[in-house]
């Protein structure tokens, strides 16, 4: 009998191939499971090299034996001439070729599925190359052992960031998933990314075992993992070389290049020094005193330990930023440190994005301080450069919406921290930004939901209860306005400026009783501060004390207290109001000019920050001693310079009010004062009386509508009062 229908005869064919389809779509399944349980590469491998191995005793086994209804017979026992075997043959092939079918369609769909590029999340708005790292699960058993796997995490999403294209999810927004149990594709959803890194730590001994695996949120299937066995030697060598290595597997992965040359580790190999500085970037997100001293005090101990530590110093310099907004530091003695501090890091690493910026914003802030009205804009236009070149920096984008800001460019705002939080969805600070963006906007709603938002994720920011505060005084809710506050005030005792702020709506609705126990609070915690000075004069004012507030005021602008919260042209303000009052206007503008030279020189080209605002208040002084012509002039001359600053100073109500009402244009002036100031909320305008009962607003006062009006305004301040000492009684009663 010829050998091939001999091998026919004994099934050796059918045998061979049910063996070759089978062992494929095993090994198919197994190559993409095994990674999913841990497995190490080799048990793929060993996998495909059984079935391989097994090929020759199958097709031997089935030369030599028979599968018949009886069992498995000896080939010579069995009648292959015998009809019921013959249709068992059939049937046989028919079973197969019908598996064959079934096997190759299911596979075929099953390697469409997980061989293919990834299908484009294009329909989510979630890009292709974006991923977030998941902080790695630490399985040895010993909860000291975390520091490692947390520090390989911080270390590979250092790295990853560098990666040009590649959307990396920020380490607040990973770690927030820390311990939670959320399946990938969840938080692939809630991250907005395509792609999870995800992995595990064994340490035992001198021995570490790292497995590592990049997986597509879509499906779930694994498109690259590895497993690192090291000694435990040299912890940052390790965490270096395996975060350049899954690095460079993740640009080929997912961009189609090689990465490695490109990506930089984290520039200590001092662990403790890089724990206080992981200990800083938390606690100076919260935006408080403590947070802020206590962020100062650890990088300050990590540069002590490593000098050379380019983070700590980038993150140093930051701080002051933020040290300055919220009046720990004044803004002189803050842009030396920073500009100190970022030319060190300069001068090793001169592309570094966020010391680039943040030296930057501190020379703008300096020159804008001595009147150079163009810096601002050029900040600007650098920042927006190194936005575009690093935009999975942070940093930077926060500074350019400051930027924004100062130029009255709120609109620009919006997409920079958009753009942030699609990297750092769950950051505190940049959802806080994100309110600030659109109180300015005047956007409310949107904006107490964002402030809302920053509090869950960080509810020690004293900031945003004071905003939130901020947006219920707009709506004229006073009791909730304090309450925030007093908020803000429990989370950061050591603030000075939020009695001061509390004190200051108290004087003005005319709880002085109340308002005394929070100035008390400021004068223990800072009684040299700007805020000092104006609660002393908010008090003389609301307890009718002239001379009292005039001496306030006096001794705020002899001691050139920092303008901070408008404290220094506050007090100038006063001064001219209380001097038109008292028949004083020609001796007090002229002891202004004796202790503040070139106060009012509104004809200078170079004007420090500081005279700025208080330029526009001489207008009260100036229309009762100038020439009419004069002070028309002087006005123009002011406009032309807000707008070259970037400014429009007919967006705010009360300015417009009173520039159409220095222009003698009092119909239109009275029409914005109903459509725009009066429509506001009496909280917004404390002052609104010292305003409008200025000699020369006294055509739109005697208007009958603005009459109306000011008794509208007057019951509202009533009811606020009321609500707030109702408030207060209930806070007492209750404790």
């Amino acid at each position: 009998m010829p050998l091939i229908a001999e091998l026919r005869r004994r099934n050796v064919f059918r045998v061979a191939a049910a063996y070759l389809l089978g062992g494929w779509l095993l090994t198919e399944v197994l190559t993409t499971i095994l990674p999913t349980l841990g497995a190490p590469e080799w048990a793929a491998r060993a996998v495909i090299l059984i079935f391989a191995f097994g090929f020759i005793p199958a097709v031997v086994l089935a030369w030599f034996f028979e599968i018949t209804p009886d069992g498995i017979k000896r080939d010579h026992e069995v009648d292959f001439e015998d009809p019921d075997k013959q249709r068992q043959v059939r049937k046989l092939d028919q079973l197969t070729i019908a598996t064959a079918v079934v096997l190759i369609i299911f596979v075929g769909l099953f390697s469409a599925r997980h061989t293919a590029d990834d299908p484009s999340p294009i329909d989510l708005g979630i890009s292709a190359t974006s991923v977030a790292v998941l902080p790695f699960e630490n399985m040895s058993g010993d909860k000291d052992n975390e520091y490692f796997s947390d520090g390989l995490t911080e270390t590979l999403l250092h790295m990853l960031a560098q990666i040009p294209d590649l959307k990396v999810a920020a380490r607040t927004s990973s770690f927030a998933f820390k311990g939670q149990n959320k399946s990938i594709q969840e938080i692939a959803g809630e991250l907005e990314v395509a792609h999870i890194l995800e992995g595990s730590v064994q340490h035992a001994g001198d021995q570490i075992r790292i497995t590592a695996q990049l997986i597509r949120a879509s499906d779930g299937f694994h498109i690259w993992s590895k497993n690192f066995d090291r000694e435990f030697t040299d912890v940052f060598a390790i965490q270096d070389e395996i975060a350049t290595q899954v690095g460079n597997a993740l640009s080929v992965s997912l961009l189609g290049t090689d990465a490695e040359s490109k990506l930089a580790g984290i520039t200590t190999n001092d662990y403790d020094a890089y724990e206080l500085y992981l200990q800083a970037r938390k606690e100076r997100a919260t935006y408080s005193y403590v947070g802020l001293l206590a962020a100062e005090n650890l990088l300050k101990g990590a540069l002590l330990i490593d000098p050379n530590f380019i983070e700590a110093k980038s993150e140093l310099a930051n701080s002051y930023v933020h040290q300055v907004e919220t009046g720990l530091m004044d803004s002189e003695t803050a842009n030396a440190e920073i500009i100190a501090i970022t030319d060190q890091v300069l001068a090793v690493h001169p592309d570094d994005p966020v010391a680039k910026a943040t030296s930057l914003y501190a020379k703008a802030m300096s020159l804008v301080a001595m009147g150079d009205t163009a810096a601002m804009r050029d900040l600007a236009s650098e920042l927006e450069i190194i936005v575009n070149s690093s935009p999975a920096s942070y940093e930077p984008r926060l500074l350019l919406v400051r930027a924004y800001t100062a130029l009255q460019q709120n609109e620009k705002c919006l997409p920079l921290l958009e753009g942030a939080l699609s990297l750092d969805k769950f950051n505190p600070a940049l959802h806080y930004e994100l309110g600030m963006a659109y109180i300015r906007l005047e956007r409310w709603d949107e904006a107490k939901a964002a402030l809302e938002k920053s509090l869950e994720l960080e509810p020690k920011q004293p900031n945003a209860y004071t905003y939130l505060g901020a947006i219920a005084e707009q709506s004229g809710d006073g009791a909730t306005m304090v309450k925030q506050f007093i908020n803000a005030i429990s989370v950061d005792p050591q603030d000075h400026e939020l009695p001061g702020m509390l004190a200051l709506f108290l004087y003005q609705v005319g709880l002085v009783e109340i308002a005394d126990d929070f100035r008390n609070r400021v004068l223990t915690l800072a009684p040299t501060s700007p805020v000092a000075y104006q609660v002393e004069l908010a008090r003389a004012r609301a307890v009718g004390d002239l001379e009292g507030s005039i001496e306030a005021a006096r001794r705020a602008i002899e001691d050139d207290v920092e303008d901070r919260r408008l404290a220094f042209s506050g007090a100038v303000q006063h001064l001219i109001r209380t001097a038109v009052k008292t028949d004083r206007v020609e001796e007090e503008m002229a002891w202004l000019e004796e202790q503040q030279p070139g106060i009012f020189d509104v004809d200078s080209t170079v004007v420090p920050k500081k005279f700025r605002g208080v330029r526009g208040t001489a207008f009260d002084g100036w229309v009762q001693i100038l020439p009419r012509e004069e002070v028309l002039r002087r006005l123009d001359v002011l406009l032309a310079y807000a707008s070259s600053f970037g400014q429009d100073p007919t967006d705010k109500p009360a300015t417009h009010v009173s520039i159409l009402t220095l222009r003698g244009e009092i119909e239109e002036a009275i029409e914005v004062a109903l459509k725009d100031l009066f429509s506001q909320s009496v909280a917004l305008n404390p002052y609104w009386r010292d305003m409008l009962l200025q000699p020369h607003y006294a055509e739109v006062v005697a208007d009958p509508r603005v009459q109306e009006a000011m008794r509208r305004w007057e019951a509202e301040e009533a009811e606020l009062r009321a609500s707030v000492e109702s408030y207060f009684a209930d806070l007492h009663a209750a404790t």
